[in-house]
Order: structure tokens, then sequence, then C-alpha cells
């Protein structure tokens, strides 16, 4: 299996060599805290030898699930937040065909319970009506507010279009092994049923039948997809100046120097949604105690047209790591044109992919021209093992780094603070004096 690679050579200028290997002790520390369980958050570790334990029978048995389901709806609408959704969008629209959306054959996957938007449902509800759909529903409680808006209304639609014995074939519901509404609710109906395991928190669960059932719906190899992130885990374990340690000794090495915000940026349009997991992944890490740096993202060209100035002459706090990807799966080369009025006869012949890798190599030597370092990523191609090796690296620098800062990388309690404030102001039982409270403050707000 090719290996992915990670290259820190264009932060030179910015930091020293001496200044990120004076970090691998920190980082090596930070890492064998993780391999022997003492780390901040210990308790939420299952994701770190995860691919190597996964059975070839506990992979069948969810392609086993995906076929089953196959048979009986051609649209899975997958419903769930954050991490309990990004994850397997990111590694499906990574692998798909970029316009099999308007194909009228094969398996659709469309997604729901990660926003509140009305309209968004009303379409969503008017495209499925003369659909032959199911429901992969994926929460730990069955209580998160935005997927258990959506499971109540596409349960209610499914029940009511094909009837309750029919919906209960269409519907999987992943969550908790023996608590919370939505286990309760899949014993009642006799959902088939996958377990988010305690040990792994959403934003690492993309391994789990989190991941693995909607990735296997959207008809892709899930044993590859894990093969690969366990040869990452393999890599990784084995070596202890491994890539993620010094992706996490680089970036780190950069904070420290005031680098504190990092842009992902891609050069391929498949890989947007990669960088959505990996903003909530390291967000959610690492944004704590007033610490942490900033994870935001773009797709370049694309944006080079729009964030390209402030990139090149903004402010001076930005680092860049760019996922560039070595060979595309197809070939199209520019005609020639004997009128030549655009003026690119002087490209006629080349691949598209020639032009995108000068694009990605110019933008690379502008940015660090204009102060900002520069890490680079690249994928030998895009398939399930090489986006499995990048989740696995991705998680395992993302442990490292948030254990260097000090603080617990697995766990997220401001993000409860918009939900009592929401509950608050929607009178919720139970949240009568806090509703008393926030009320006083509206008018402000408004």
């Amino acid at each position: 299996m090719k290996k992915i690679e990670f290259s820190p050579k264009q932060v030179n200028g910015f930091v020293s060599d001496n200044d990120i290997k004076s970090l691998y002790p920190e980082a090596k520390k930070a890492f064998q805290s993780l391999k022997n369980g003492t780390s901040k958050g210990n308790d939420f570790l299952g994701w770190l030898r995860l691919p190597s334990e996964i059975t070839d029978e506990f992979l069948s048995d969810i392609e086993n699930t995906a076929k089953e389901l196959s048979k009986r709806v051609n649209v899975i609408v997958v419903i769930g937040i954050g991490g309990s959704y990004l994850g397997a969008r990111a590694v499906i629209e990574a692998l798909s065909d970029s316009f099999s959306s308007y194909d009228n054959e094969g398996m659709k996957i469309i997604y729901a319970g990660h926003n509140i938007g009305e309209d968004y449902y009303h379409e969503m509800m008017n495209y499925l009506n003369n659909k032959e759909f199911g429901i992969c529903v994926i929460s730990k409680s069955g209580t998160t507010t935005e997927p258990a808006i959506a499971f109540r209304l596409l349960k209610e639609m499914l029940e009511q279009k094909v009837g309750k014995a029919e919906a209960g074939k269409r519907i999987v519901a992943i969550t908790d092994e023996k608590k919370g509404a939505l286990r309760t609710l899949a014993l009642q109906e006799g959902y088939k049923t996958y377990v988010i395991p305690d040990n792994i928190g959403g934003r690492f669960s993309v391994l789990t039948p989190v991941g693995l059932l909607p990735i296997a719906l959207a008809g892709f190899n899930i044993k590859k997809f894990i093969a690969g992130a366990a040869f990452m885990q393999n890599d990784c374990m084995n070596n202890e100046e491994n890539i993620a340690l010094e992706y996490a000794s680089t970036r780190s090495a950069l904070y420290a120097k005031g680098y504190i915000i990092e842009l992902l940026a891609n050069f391929n349009p498949k890989l947007h949604f990669i960088t959505e997991w990996w903003k909530q992944l390291y967000g959610e890490s690492e944004g704590k105690e007033n610490k942490g740096i900033f994870p935001a993202g773009v797709d370049f060209t694309t944006d080079l047209h729009s964030m390209g100035q402030y990139i090149q002459q903004g402010p001076r706090m930005l680092m860049e790591t760019v996922i560039s990807v070595d060979k595309q799966k197809y070939e199209v080369k520019i005609p020639t044109d004997s009128a030549n009025l655009d003026q690119l006869n002087f490209l006629a012949g080349k691949r598209i992919d020639e032009v995108n890798k000068m694009a990605e190599l110019g933008t690379r030597i502008a940015h660090v021209d204009g102060g900002v370092p520069n890490m680079e990523i690249v994928l030998p191609e895009l398939n399930e093992e090489t986006i499995g090796q990048l989740i696995y690296f991705f998680e395992l620098a993302c442990g490292i780094s948030g254990s260097m800062l000090g603080v617990n990388p697995f766990d997220q309690p401001g993000v409860e603070d918009y939900k009592n404030n929401m509950f608050a102001l929607l009178n919720k039982p139970g949240y009568e004096e806090k509703s008393r409270k926030i009320k006083e403050r509206v008018d402000n707000v408004k």
C-alpha cells in the first residue's frame, strides 16, 4: 500500500528544524500518554487501536445490511450532526463521482439533522415524496435537538408512506449500546442497530459504524478503508518519530511563534468535506482554556479568487497545510483552438492536472513569500485506502497536539452553552429559572 506523506519543508524561515525537534520530547510524551492510557480524557481513547481491532466478520455484517437496504430503497437519509455525519460525508464526497447525484441510478445519500432549516426540510420532504427511501439515524442519546427533529419528521413520513412494519425494515439506528431514547425506540420497533462505542467521541467515530454504514451504503469498500487506517495505525505505533507526531510538533512550533490560524487547503474539489470534518476534529479538540489553533479551510483554486488576497497580504497569523493528490483517476487534455482568442494555446495538449499542479506549486511559493508558513500532505491518489490513512493520521496528530496544549482533546464542554440558552428560550421543562434570566437579555440581543 502506498503511504501518504507529510512535508514541513516550507516552514523553514518561520521556525527552524531545532524549534520543531525541540518539541519532539514533549510530543513523544503526549503520544506515549495516549498509548498507555494516561492522557487527559483517557476514557475516550477507543479510536486509537480501533482499525486493527475491527474484524472482517463485523465489516461483512455492515456490508450485508447495506445490501439489504439497497434492495428496498434508492435514497438513504443519513441523520446526524457533527461527528455523527461529517466523517461519513467527508469520505463519501471524496470518493464519489462529482455529478453522480444527477443520475437516476444507484443509491443516493442525502443528509438531515445537521441544521434546523425549515425550507431545507420542506424541500427534502418534497424530494422524498416520490422516492423509495430509508433512514440511517445516528445519535448516542436520541435527544440531540437537530437530529431528533429530523428523525421525528422523516420517521412519520416514512411510516405514512410504506406502513409501520415496512418502515421498521428501512430504518437503521446507530446509538448507545444500552441506554437512551433512540436505543429504547429501536428495541420497541425492531430496528437493525449498531453501537456507538462509549470510549469513542463523535468526531473520532468515522471508523465505527457511524461512518462505515453510510460509506458502505454509498457503494464504497469499507474493508479497504479500514485497511488504510490500520496501515497508518501500524506505521505510527511502530515508529516513534511518525508523520502524525511530526505534523503535531510542526504546527505546535508555529503556534508558539504566533501563527494562531491554520488553513487546510486543497486543490481538489472532492476534498471539501474532508476539510469540514478536520475543522470539527481540531476545533472541538483544541479550542479550550483560551488556547488552540483556529482551524479554517479553503478550496483552491476557487478561493484564491476570494480569500487569496487576505492570505497573501493580511495579518501574518496564518499557517497553511495543503492536501495534494498526486495521481488523478481520469485524464483530460486541453485542446488547440485555431483562433486562440483566449490565448490558451500555450497550454494545448497539457493535462488539466498539470495546470492544476502548477497552480498549486505557484500558490505555495507565493504564500511562503508572503509570510505564510506552508506544510504539505501528499496522497498518492484518492481511494478508500488513502482516505483511511488520512483519517487516522489526522486523528492521531490531533490527540498528540491537543495533549501538548495541556487540554483534554476529547471533551467539548463549550458546545452545551448554546443548547442551554436555546432550551431556555423554547421553554423546555426544567429550564424555567434559566428562561426567566435569559429572556431579560433578549431585548439587548435583538
